[in-house]
């Protein structure tokens, strides 16, 4: 039997720099009230949502994530040409192929570095987190470039009540370089398929083929609509509720930690009530700060962590070497959760 050469990397992995993109236009609840019969109060309460951004035509999937990428790059302290993967995680590129990561790496100047898409909805962060890992650890490459990013706006039913005023837009990223100590945990993730239809697209592309048309839901107008997320809301809540607190629980075990010993809990920012929820339910110490990018940002599904992560280090509620729990979760239904010590 030939031997083959094992392959040699870094000992372990950890995130390097951070960066973030959100979209010049803001937009209040009072804009998604133009549409559905609702009121601020109620958006906020349900969801903490105050303001979202949203992409003008510019800011476009590969726009947003160059942006957070270079600030990532610059915060690591390394430069593009050492970058050797690119890890996109989205659900609204709409170009099915190529990946759009490929013409990221391009625009910032990497050297030809493997570049990818995941679809792993709001656990895609995480999903790419572990892989960009094992990369470097498995000695693939040196550095890599994990993006989040998303132009939900552009798949949001703004006369659907149930869902119109969650999403945002914005892309975040995180360059994970070589570490000498375990800087990120074991990833605890995993998929309950069954769950699949409580998120979803409402309708596949190929029902707009031509034949297909009478299958396409219209608007109040009488309008072909275009695809839009969709989701049973209290199934949801429900599963995140009960369902991620052991996820997150599972990974602060697998990374032999306690919640006293967390300086920062990340959850994605789905919804503020869910939040509040994993943070009692996890019984999350008064010192821990908690992000709720979710107010000003929505819900930006992959994007959601590493722009959390990104405004509590420029704020400063949380600081270089502070040990964080990150946990995403949703449309598969999917999630992955681990602890990592910010950079």
């Amino acid at each position: 039997m030939t031997k083959l050469k094992p392959s040699k990397g870094a000992p372990y992995a950890r995130i390097l720099g951070v960066g973030g993109y959100r979209p010049v236009r803001v937009v209040p609840n009072e804009v998604i009230l133009e549409k559905i019969d609702s009121s601020d109060e109620w958006i906020r309460s349900r969801s903490g949502i105050e303001t979202r951004h949203w992409a003008n035509d510019e800011e476009t999937v590969a726009a947003m994530s160059v942006e957070a990428s270079g600030k990532a790059i610059a915060d690591a302290g390394i430069t593009a040409e050492q970058i050797g993967g690119v890890i996109v995680s989205t659900v609204s590129n709409f170009r099915q192929t190529p990946a759009v990561a490929t013409e990221i790496a391009d625009k910032l100047g990497t050297n030809k570095a493997a570049a990818f898409d995941i679809s792993a909805g709001c656990a895609g962060f995480g999903y790419g987190l572990t892989l960009a890992k094992g990369m470097i650890v498995e000695g693939s490459a040196e550095y890599v470039l994990v993006i989040g990013v998303e132009r939900l706006s552009d798949l949001t039913d703004l006369e659907d009540r149930a869902t119109a005023f969650l999403f945002g837009d914005g892309a975040g990223a995180v360059v994970v370089g070589p570490s000498q100590e375990p800087h990120i945990g074991p990833t605890v993730w995993g998929s309950e398929g069954d769950k699949s239809e409580t998120i979803k697209q409402t309708v596949p592309w190929n029902e707009y083929r031509v034949g297909d048309l009478d299958k396409l839901p219209l608007d109040s107008e009488g309008n072909v609509k275009f695809p839009a997320i969709t989701q049973e809301g209290q199934a949801v809540f429900r599963w995140a509720v009960f369902e991620m607190a052991k996820v997150a629980q599972q990974a602060l075990d697998a990374a032999g930690i306690t919640p006293d010993d967390l300086d920062v809990f990340i959850p994605h920012q789905a919804n503020e009530r869910i939040i509040d929820s994993m943070v009692k339910t996890l019984k999350l110490p008064e010192h821990v700060t908690v992000a709720r990018d979710v107010r000003t940002t929505g819900n930006t599904s992959a994007a959601s962590i590493p722009l959390a992560m990104e405004r509590l280090l420029a704020t400063g509620e949380a600081k270089s070497g502070d040990t964080a729990l990150v946990i995403g979760f949703g449309a598969g239904l999917v999630y992955a959760a681990t602890v990592v010590t910010l950079p």
